[in-house]
């Protein structure tokens, strides 16, 4: 499927706050067309509401927000009538390298969002794999313990110096969370540290999802962990005043 021409279709939509009965017409035929999986489903799904988002103003609010209801349900109808895409579900075990490549080809696969939040970071590959992302145009957030951003092999002083923006706890207790969320729809999880030694003996899990009731939830939690983490604080190495 041309990704990028249902993208175009959907942003040249919004112009005028609303879906008119030409676009509605054209929308539906190139959804018909092109036949998108009910992943590419989901994603187009997303992207509608990063759309609204990205331009919801408050005198227009409503029409925004009725756009977006006809294209969702455009989406829905393709989909079968029902407001959820099947979603699916993978399992990945460690010791071995079934999680590590589980990360690394979720990192590959991202399109627009990177959204980590990740206890620490040392394993090069999975590093090598962010810093891919963000360098192909990737929006990526990394959200880390304050205490294993500065350990010996951690890798966020490396993200902030090739320009990712890295949020920490700043705080005694451990930001101990290991989970991302990926163009907001594949949300990757569990006890798998994004570390080598979490690949070569530990005993780990990670659960690979597009579930709706899952991701949301998580989308969630990073957003709240990154308005109270602030970016904005002084970056990894700064002097304080």
């Amino acid at each position: 499927m041309h990704f990028e021409e249902l993208e175009e279709a959907l942003q040249s939509s919004i112009d005028d706050r609303q879906v008119t009965r030409g676009e509605r017409k054209a929308l539906r035929a190139l959804i018909q067309e092109r036949a998108p999986t009910p992943r590419e489903i989901a994603l187009l799904r997303s992207r509608a509401y990063e759309i609204a988002r990205e331009t919801l103003d408050a005198p227009r609010a409503k029409e925004v927000l009725d756009w977006l209801e006809d294209v969702v349900g455009l989406l829905i109808h393709h989909a079968g009538g029902t407001p959820d895409a099947p979603a699916e579900f993978e399992a990945h075990f460690s010791p071995g390298e079934d999680c590590l490549g589980a990360v690394v080809e979720e990192l590959r696969r991202a399109r627009r969002t990177a959204d980590i939040c990740v206890f620490t970071i040392t394993d090069d590959r999975i590093s090598e794999g962010i810093l891919s992302a963000a360098r192909r145009g990737v929006s990526v957030r990394v959200i880390t313990d304050d205490d294993k951003s500065g350990d010996r092999g951690s890798d966020a002083a490396l993200f902030e110096r090739e320009g990712i923006p890295i949020a920490t706890d700043r705080s005694p207790n451990h930001m101990h969370h290991k989970f991302a969320v990926f163009d907001g729809v594949r949300l990757v999880t569990g006890s798998f540290n994004w570390t080598r030694s979490a690949s070569r003996g530990n005993n780990e899990n990670l659960l690979v999802t597009t579930e709706p009731r899952l991701t949301g939830p998580y989308r969630k939690e990073f957003e709240r962990l990154w308005a109270e983490y602030s970016p904005s604080s002084p970056r990894l190495g700064e002097p304080t005043a």
